[in-house]
């Protein structure tokens, strides 16, 4: 008979390693770590090299930081990962009914949902925020992953996507922890820090309107406790804000927006390169 693997959406959470509140917290000096040059564009060298396993290597040479190997993503490693993903039944099933939707492009891949729902899982967070719903697959994920007496506020303003969510939130037995804000994501947030709950957050998630990303940071760093996480998504913009040559609208506020957080004091950061990029920021003192 076969076994099914325990899945990182259900495991109880650990006990949370910081006090929640506006305690300060002061960071032993092993854990803050430095800010790093911006690498010049001038000065990178990327070549493509074949290894004697044929596995897709990126070379990577430059100045400052000498020589680097890393696997570039082929579609055979990629479906090897989410081979490797615990995708429970429910999620699987919300993901394949958003994938013949009209931009179903905008929910996150199993393999980010796996991550934030670990994530919530190791901090062991109580109270969380996601800014743009959608169908509601990360949120569900986020759901399922927190304790039966954790709460996320999802913000979303487009009440047809919202309908899908609320249908797999009753059907996985997580409706009574998904606090559904149909507004803007702006209002909703400022509302928050009005009635009191400045510090109280232990994560936010937040994949919306790219332009308003630094005004959603700005927000979220008030409601999110010292450190709580905020993750951003799409901070890579498929591959858009490395090339200088391209200028739109979004492309630029993300390319700003990674930058000012780069040199942001208040978080500590880690750009992580899975899906179309996340950085996940911890607020500290």
């Amino acid at each position: 008979m076969a076994i099914s693997p325990p899945s990182p959406f259900s495991l109880k959470p650990l006990p949370k390693l910081v006090s929640p509140g506006c305690q300060s917290e002061k960071l032993p000096q092993s854990f803050i770590f430095p800010r790093l040059t911006q690498l010049s564009l001038a000065s990178r060298r990327t070549h493509a090299v074949e290894p004697a396993a044929a596995v897709p290597v990126v070379e990577l040479e430059d100045e400052k930081y000498g020589k680097k190997q890393v696997i570039s993503l082929s579609s055979g490693i990629y479906e090897y990962v989410l081979a490797n993903v615990r995708e429970p039944p429910v999620l699987r099933d919300l993901r394949e009914e958003t994938a013949g939707m009209r931009g179903s492009q905008m929910q996150v891949s199993p393999d980010q949902a796996q991550l934030l729902a670990i994530l919530v899982q190791i901090m062991g967070a109580v109270k969380c925020i996601e800014i743009g719903v959608y169908t509601g697959y990360s949120s569900l994920a986020i759901a399922l992953a927190l304790p039966d007496s954790g709460s996320l506020v999802a913000c979303e303003r487009d009440a047809n996507c919202l309908e899908i969510a609320k249908k797999y939130y009753v059907r996985a037995g997580v409706s009574h922890k998904v606090e559904i804000k149909h507004a803007l994501a702006v209002d909703t947030l400022e509302k928050l820090i009005q009635n009191g709950e400045s510090c109280s957050y232990d994560f936010a998630f937040v994949d919306a309107e790219k332009r308003m990303y630094d005004e959603y940071y700005e927000l979220l760093l008030q409601l999110v406790r010292f450190g709580g996480v905020i993750i951003f998504d799409n901070v890579l913009w498929h591959g858009k804000v490395s090339d200088p040559q391209v200028k739109d609208s979004k492309t630029m506020s993300l390319r700003n927006f990674n930058k000012k957080i780069l040199s942001d004091n208040r978080v500590s950061i880690s750009m992580v390169p899975i899906g179309d990029g996340m950085t996940i920021c911890r607020k500290r003192e």
